[in-house]
């Protein structure tokens, strides 16, 4: 499978939104909540 609808977010399968760098693959609302535990900080 190929396209965007190939990649899914690990915690909860969403396509939409998808934070794909570093080989994260979290949609937004789940990279929101697990950030802080992996170590992002909030810089505003």
């Amino acid at each position: 499978m190929f396209g965007r609808g190939a990649n899914v977010c690990r915690i909860c399968g969403r396509k939409q939104g998808l934070v794909r760098k570093y080989d994260i693959y979290f949609c937004r609302q789940c990279f929101r909540e697990w950030a802080g535990k992996m170590g992002f900080k909030k810089m505003n």
